[in-house]
């Protein structure tokens, strides 16, 4: 019998909950660590689509990037986003594991998927608390080849860029918001960083630093690592049914 604890365990053995950052909620977030576990379902967010998916296919737990709950809850309504959330999940029997930025900074986590999806090594961590990589393609690519390289691993809708005119050799990447590295990943000799929720003055940053900036959205640059998870615990408990969701997909849009 396989228990919401045992996969936790196994979890924790990729991405070990002390790697998290301070501000960070992740773990054992609902549910009982002993119920008995025939079917889960994994996926970047549990939003409501993937609890009513998670109900519809009869799984007891579901294994999520981002926590379900993240802030303080002062109380648990069934009309508050999050509170909502909870409720369902508990009332549904279904319980909830989250790892976030553990998995980031964990060596074959999000980041280090994101790179084996852009085909490129990892060597380094970017920034200082271990997140991030940095790597180095045996050859130079043109920017444009690059572009639709990223597009078509990462299955994004579309990619904001800035291109600095120069090709692609030494990459710097960041799964989720990491803006705020644009900076360290020039320093550190990269021509190209693809991260995701960038701002504007980080746009303008990297046009006066000249180096080649990609957004390829937050879910895709982090969604990589759900097939990573799936194909992890299926071969650890073979006892237990592992699906990806199909409910969860890219939220934002392009004309």
């Amino acid at each position: 019998m396989t228990t919401v604890n045992d996969i936790f365990e196994n979890l924790n053995e990729l991405a070990p909950v002390s790697l998290k950052m301070d501000f960070d909620n992740v773990g054992i977030l609902v549910g009982n660590v002993t119920n008995s576990i025939k079917k889960c379902l994994i996926a970047l967010d549990i939003t409501d689509e993937v609890i009513d998916e998670a109900i519809s296919d009869g799984a007891e737990l579901i294994v999520s990037h981002h926590p379900v709950i993240f802030e303080a809850q002062k109380a648990v309504l069934e009309d508050d986003l999050v509170g909502g959330k909870l409720v369902k999940l508990i009332r549904n029997g279904i319980s909830a594991v989250c790892m976030h930025t553990n998995l980031d900074i964990a060596r074959g986590g999000v980041n280090d998927a994101l790179m084996d999806a852009l085909g490129c090594k990892s060597e380094d961590a970017l920034d200082y608390d271990g997140c991030g990589r940095i790597g180095e393609y045996e050859g130079a690519i043109e920017f444009k080849e690059f572009l639709k390289q990223c597009k078509e691993a990462l299955k994004t809708k579309g990619l904001r860029y800035y291109y600095a005119g120069i090709p692609v050799k030494k990459i710097a990447v960041m799964g989720g918001s990491g803006g705020g590295c644009v900076l360290l990943a020039k320093e550190k000799g990269c021509d190209t960083y693809v991260t995701a929720d960038i701002k504007y003055n980080q746009f303008l940053d990297a046009k006066e630093l000249g180096i080649n900036l990609v957004d390829a959205d937050h879910f895709c640059t982090e969604n990589v690592i759900v097939p990573v998870l799936h194909d992890r615990l299926s071969k650890a408990f073979p006892d237990v049914k592992f699906k990806i969701s199909e409910a969860h997909q890219q939220t934002v849009c392009f004309m």
